[in-house]
């Protein structure tokens, strides 16, 4: 009986001590403050951190991975404010906050979930990319919202408790709010950009495979973009007079342009004179030597010296512009670094 009992005791103990070591009490509405802004801290770090990452990583499974974490995170910051007892009277604002990391974790579990599968396909197509674009506004928009939600609920907490807040304690707001415009302007900019930028990879395509139709129709196309966004780019406000996206845009709509209305069209000549060639080609070499006239013979013989040519220019016009683009488009890529970390706020 003795046993029993001795037995019966240990157990109290043991569960008292693991209930007291996973509630806690809090003696003043400041302390509960420090407990709850020790957790949202931690997450809103990382949060901030994830949806920049979204929008600049090149690397999918490396962004799942952040999410798969975060989550996680923000999973066992709710459990910790869960078993910890609210200062007395603010069961209401721990449900608030409660409410707000809920609604975090179900943007990250949904919302960035399909935002990740769009950014792999995002660079098939101008749809795609716009629709991924949205799709990341619009996301971005809800996390702002529910940031400022969540400040105005801890103003409002510190009022009632006279507590005077840090800056640091309500600035992510702010800076989500800014990081939005930043990228806002970024992206529009980045469309126009974008549009000729995957149109031009249609016309390589079609260059690569020698479908003269499909070039034909992809440099109207590349053409039409590129003088379409030069006029847009004029309508585009700036972002704090920063007009470095605009001028990077311009240079490469401009590369397009000249690409289009002056080396394309020679590269499709190559094409059609590489046609005729190959035609009279294959006459000859379907006839007897015996039966070439000597007036067939010489215009092939004149055609290979001809082509020979045309083949040397064609080469070196595509090395060329392979320069130029990739100048280009390092250009723009750097711009668009730049002009991100310039106005983005930092951690």
């Amino acid at each position: 009986m003795k046993k029993n009992y001795q037995s019966l005791l240990f157990v109290f103990l043991c569960v008292f001590m693991f209930q007291a070591g996973t509630s806690q009490n809090f003696k003043n509405p400041n302390e509960y403050l420090s407990f709850i802004g020790k957790e949202n801290k931690k997450i809103s770090r990382s949060m901030w951190k994830y949806t920049k990452s979204v929008a600049h990583s090149k690397s999918p499974r490396r962004i799942e991975g952040d999410r798969k974490r975060l989550v996680k995170s923000l999973e066992r910051a709710m459990i910790k404010i869960k078993k910890a007892k609210a200062y007395e009277g603010e069961d209401a604002y721990k449900q608030q906050v409660l409410e707000y990391m809920d609604l975090r974790t179900n943007i990250l579990k949904n919302d960035y979930a399909k935002i990740v599968d769009m950014k792999e396909v995002a660079e098939q197509s101008y749809d795609f990319m716009e629709a991924y674009i949205l799709a990341q506004k619009k996301v971005d928009e809800r996390m702002q919202e529910a940031q400022e939600n969540y400040t105005k609920t801890l103003e409002a907490y510190a009022a009632r408790n006279n507590i005077r807040l840090t800056d640091d304690e309500s600035d992510l707001g702010k800076k989500m709010k800014i990081s939005n415009e930043v990228f806002e302007h970024r992206n529009d900019v980045y469309l126009l950009f974008f549009k000729s930028n995957i149109q031009e990879r249609f016309l390589l395509s079609a260059l690569s495979s020698a479908d003269i139709s499909a070039m034909q129709q992809n440099q109207n196309a590349l053409q039409t973009f590129a003088q379409e966004g030069i006029q847009a780019l004029d309508t585009i406000t700036l972002y704090k007079e920063d007009a470095t996206l605009v001028k990077a845009t311009k240079k490469a709509l401009e590369f397009y342009l000249e690409e289009t209305q002056n080396e394309i069209p020679k590269m499709i000549e190559f094409f059609l004179f590489n046609e005729k060639f190959n035609a009279i080609k294959e006459a000859i070499d379907k006839k007897k030597p015996k039966d070439r006239t000597q007036e067939e013979i010489d215009k092939y013989n004149g055609m290979v010296n001809d082509f020979n040519k045309a083949v040397t220019d064609f080469n070196k016009r595509n090395e060329e512009l392979n320069k130029k683009r990739t100048k280009i488009i390092n250009q723009w890529n750097e711009a668009s670094g730049k002009f991100l970390s310039r106005h983005i706020p930092k951690d």
